[in-house]
């Protein structure tokens, strides 16, 4: 008795269904970076004077610094990427301030806190630094004697909107 062979015949592949929201993401780089980098703002506070205080009080849970991503602060600059200057400067302080500055890694930003630090503030005189823009550049003002913590959490979205704003270098060209 012979036997019928009858040979299988491969089915061809039914195609897998696709979630439609999945098939593809695209964005562009600078918005996906600048979203990032923009809810993780580390500061340094470099707090001389009675304006920290109201620096204190930005950090409390009635303020809570932590909603925009900048409430741990960084006491080393090689981990911070916001320098908040709180206060008044002094022109022995000056390089200090500068060495800090030039410690800190790219890409970094300055806060002025305070009339002080802004424009010396009332004290008109050969000791205080008139402005710390004097050394190093300010991305940032916050008006007042003292600040209130409203003018400070108002200044900290306006960086966050530049910071997002920004061209973000991920990979030099020479990489």
């Amino acid at each position: 008795m012979a036997r019928n062979i009858i040979p299988i015949q491969p089915t061809p592949a039914q195609p897998v269904a696709k979630e439609p929201t999945f098939d593809y993401f695209t964005t562009k780089k600078d918005e996906l970076v600048g979203w990032a980098r923009k809810f993780s703002i580390f500061p340094y506070p470099f707090v001389t004077a009675c304006c920290g205080m109201e620096f204190m009080s930005v950090s409390s849970t009635l303020y809570d610094t932590d909603r925009f991503g900048a409430a741990l602060p960084r006491f080393t600059p090689r981990q911070a990427d916001l320098l908040m200057v709180v206060g008044t400067v002094s022109h022995k302080q000056a390089p200090v301030l500068r060495r800090i500055y030039e410690q800190m890694c790219e890409p970094k930003w300055v806060m002025a806190f305070g009339v002080c630090a802004t424009s010396g503030g009332f004290y008109n005189n050969y000791a205080v630094l008139q402005g710390i823009d004097k050394i190093i550049p300010v991305d940032i003002y916050v008006p007042g004697c003292p600040p209130r913590p409203e003018t400070v959490i108002d200044a900290i979205m306006q960086l966050q909107d530049r910071i997002a704003g920004d061209h973000h270098v991920i990979l030099k060209g020479d990489f």
